[in-house]
């Protein structure tokens, strides 16, 4: 009971602070020891209450720097910045979203109503009543083959928008998942053999490969010689996909292993 007490009181001097620069928190017989009752009176300013957040802010800021890359997008081609959680009416946060994007967030949505306004949108969308709303979803991971020497070979770059379809010549059909440059540190998803290719000196033959993806995240991908028209496809399914942690963890360790990866590759 007074754990609960402490933490509604924490939140009721978290929200005071979106208007104001000192809070002050009285819980009259909080416990009880052998020598009596205990109170606590405790007053915090907004300066100190910013030196115990500021962790979780800066890490804030890495996932936002992180999407405008992945995205190719400088702060100068962003219109709008659209806060989400009550988390973000403290100044704080807001001035650092201001400093990092160069613009005052946009005050068009509640905070605390993003993610409800955003839910509907899209079971609108689903449903088929919205359709003036075009919501566009992107490939977790970079999606490619092995080709010679464990080379991984990218045909579908990570948030490339979903639906997509690639081809590119190679020779090899196993298919990978992941941001390292060597197959064999990426996520193995399937491999077919393409057969009826006239005999030829390795290298010979062209193959198109064909990456196919639709709006369920199906992956169709196809294997064709140009010379003798056989083709050979698999289908992985979108169930067989990866966490959010894992996608995280693969991410972190291409950009770890980045360098002995390209020495490998030369």
């Amino acid at each position: 009971m007074a754990l609960q007490r402490v933490r509604e009181a924490a939140e009721k001097a978290k929200c005071q602070f979106s208007s104001s620069v000192q809070t002050a928190t009285n819980l009259p017989y909080l416990t009880m020891d052998a020598s009596g009752p205990k109170h606590l009176n405790m007053k915090l300013t907004q300066a100190q209450l910013e030196g115990i957040i500021t962790d979780l802010i800066k890490r804030a800021i890495t996932p936002c720097q992180k999407a405008m890359q992945d995205a190719e997008v400088s702060k100068s081609d962003i219109g709008e910045v659209i806060l989400v959680g009550g988390m973000t009416r403290m100044p704080k946060v807001q001035q650092t979203v201001q400093d990092l994007f160069g613009q005052a967030r946009s005050k068009t949505v509640n905070p605390d109503e993003a993610v409800a306004i955003g839910a509907a949108i899209q079971g609108g969308v689903l449903a088929g009543d919205v359709t003036d709303v075009l919501l566009l979803d992107v490939t977790p991971l970079s999606l490619g083959i092995e080709t010679l020497g464990d080379v991984f070979t990218k045909l579908i770059n990570r948030t490339t928008t979903i639906s997509t379809k690639k081809s590119q010549t190679q020779v090899e059909i196993k298919v990978c998942q992941g941001e390292r440059e060597l197959a064999g540190g990426n996520k193995f998803l399937g491999q077919f053999t393409l057969i009826g290719i006239p005999p030829a000196p390795h290298g010979v033959p062209q193959i198109a490969v064909t990456f196919d993806i639709d709006a369920n995240g199906i992956v169709h991908v196809s294997a064709k010689d140009k010379g003798t028209g056989h083709e050979q496809q698999i289908v992985i399914q979108s169930s067989d996909g990866l966490s959010k942690d894992d996608i995280e963890n693969m991410v972190k360790n291409a950009e770890k292993y980045a360098e002995e990866d390209q020495q490998k590759k030369e």
